[in-house]
């Protein structure tokens, strides 16, 4: 499931990324990599604030969608 579906304050793990190289690469820089722990903070009309690898990021609506967690 896409993280942009889960609920706030619940952690889980990352699976797998989705997208072009290019986008993949982005995220990965960011944190996000299979098996990283992320949680929701709060989500604002789809765009997300995760808590990954003990940073705050903020991240867009179809950015959050391709990762699957």
């Amino acid at each position: 499931m896409p993280l942009t579906l889960m609920d706030t304050g619940v952690e889980t793990t990352v699976k797998s990324i989705r997208g072009k190289d290019q986008t993949r690469k982005f995220l990965q820089n960011l944190g996000f990599v299979e098996g990283a722990k992320v949680t929701v903070v709060s989500s604002l009309a789809g765009n997300v604030i995760v808590n990954v690898k003990d940073a705050r990021v903020a991240i867009s609506e179809k950015m959050a969608s391709r990762i699957m967690v």
